[in-house]
């Protein structure tokens, strides 16, 4: 992995080191433990910087026959480390393979292969490093060049850490993201009534009617936007296209409150109300609204009992999104209550379905208003995000794009964005050089620095200032 990895050609080595290289990251969505940046906090080892809460090294280290314990379990950090260090040789042809040497690379100086031979003396010298200062939260962000990011936020959640990053100075804004899925998920009374007393007491508001219960979310999606917020975030197996009336959402309510269990059709129309009042208030503050659509999550329910969720069990979906997804989005442009959107899919069968469904909502007012957004989750490797820019560009305007995200929980993450970066330089060094694309250096090298920060920071930010300039 040389300074010119994933680069085959002169042009993708010039656009990557002369343009993409410099440019800052945005991370708009990742799902970074806020109290960890606030106390600017420094791990033991690299197992806890590493492997804790990484799903994607879980379920490798489990499909290469390594017991539980050895990712979830209470075995020691520096058995656990080796435990991957096992698995990785395995891992060839995954992105793991490339995003754990890029990482020991980036921020550890480590250039060798990690195997089993090695890996204690890569634990000592990567854990040793993450002890000193300079290998702080804080410190690994400003090294990776951070400029900004957005984390994901429950509604009840206090916000009191970014308060504090922001009274503190920290010179990289952290912004909450508005992510209301529990506050919106009915499938469960007794979970969903536990969660309306977290809300009661976030907000202040007693909710006994459905009323009460809107005005809760309100009072905290008015609080989100008082804390900086521009982006609202909705995880979701799929949109839902039903007939509803306020009453029957209303009267759904009131069901689950008492105990009640809802019919699917009772469940898809407050499903589908909540996300059309979200989004319309979500327009009027001139957020960034985020859907993440396509994932079955959970699927092992002895495991979800075991470990809870976000713990490796999830999947690729096969919903049809096309009809339903654009009768939300046409429900709100009728009512020009559709603000800046990006879409997601996890299934790469989607992949045209959405690049062109933005197409149909763009009115003019903004370049790139509706968004496909970046390969996620199991397609941000190497060929998921390139047929991403493949359909992208077939379908849309490229050159609109609004660039990579970690979505994830690992502050050594962001080389992620140097992996995209040098994909989307690759990709149009090799059609320059066929003379597909001008041999305008100079003109496209403005394209690739637009896509790789540029666009992102107006595409969020416009007419508000980035915070810290």
């Amino acid at each position: 992995m040389t300074e010119n990895f994933l680069l085959y050609n002169a042009t993708a080595i010039r656009l990557y080191n002369e343009y993409a290289s410099k440019m800052p990251i945005i991370d708009y969505h990742n799902h970074l433990p806020v109290n960890q940046i606030a106390g600017d906090i420094q791990f033991e080892n690299i197992t806890q910087a590493w492997l804790y809460g990484d799903h994607y090294k879980w379920r490798a280290m489990r499909t290469n026959g390594v017991p539980e314990k050895y990712c979830t379990g209470d075995t020691s950090d520096r058995d656990k480390f080796k435990a991957w260090a096992e698995t990785v040789p395995y891992t060839l042809r995954n992105p793991l393979y490339h995003w754990t040497h890029l990482e020991l690379q980036r921020y550890f100086g480590v250039n060798e292969f990690l195997s089993p031979a090695n890996a204690m003396q890569v634990f000592d010298s990567c854990s040793h490093q993450l002890q000193t200062p300079a290998f702080s939260v804080k410190n690994l962000l400003r090294k990776m060049n951070v400029r900004l990011l957005c984390t994901t936020d429950d509604p009840v959640d206090s916000l009191n850490f970014h308060q504090k990053l922001k009274a503190d100075q920290f010179d990289i804004p952290v912004l909450p993201g508005f992510r209301p899925d529990k506050a919106i998920e009915i499938t469960n009374p007794e979970i969903f009534n536990a969660y309306l007393s977290q809300l009661e007491s976030a907000s202040g508001i007693s909710i006994n009617r459905f009323s009460d219960y809107l005005d809760a979310i309100k009072q905290r999606h008015d609080f989100f936007a008082a804390n900086g917020c521009v982006v609202a975030d909705h995880g979701l197996e799929e949109i839902y296209a039903v007939d509803f009336t306020e009453r029957e959402v209303s009267k759904s309510f009131n069901k689950v409150r008492n105990g009640l269990k809802v019919s699917p059709i009772e469940y898809q129309q407050f499903k589908l109300a909540m996300l059309l009042q979200l989004a319309e208030w979500h327009h009027e503050k001139g957020w960034t609204q985020q859907f993440h659509l396509g994932a079955i999550r959970n699927n092992n329910s002895r495991m979800l009992a075991k470990l809870g969720p976000d713990t490796g069990w999830d999947s690729i979906g096969d919903a049809r999104h096309a009809k339903p997804l654009a009768a939300f989005l046409d429900r709100l442009d009728k009512t020009n209550h559709l603000t800046k959107t990006i879409l997601y899919n996890l299934n790469p069968a989607d992949n045209e379905v959405f690049a062109t469904m933005t197409g149909n909502f763009n009115d003019g007012s903004i370049a790139g208003k509706i968004q496909w957004g970046a390969a996620w989750w199991f397609l941000d490797q190497k060929d998921g995000i390139k047929r991403h820019l493949d359909a992208l560009s077939n379908a849309s305007l490229v050159s609109r794009f609004v660039g990579m995200l970690t979505d994830s929980r690992s502050f050594l993450s962001f080389p992620r964005h140097e992996y995209f970066r040098r994909i989307l330089c690759n990709t149009f060094g090799e059609e320059m050089e066929k003379g597909e694309l001008p041999n305008d250096l100079t003109w496209i090298g403005q394209v690739i620095e637009n896509i790789c920060y540029n666009n992102t920071r107006e595409f969020l930010f416009t007419r508000r200032e980035i915070p810290g300039g």
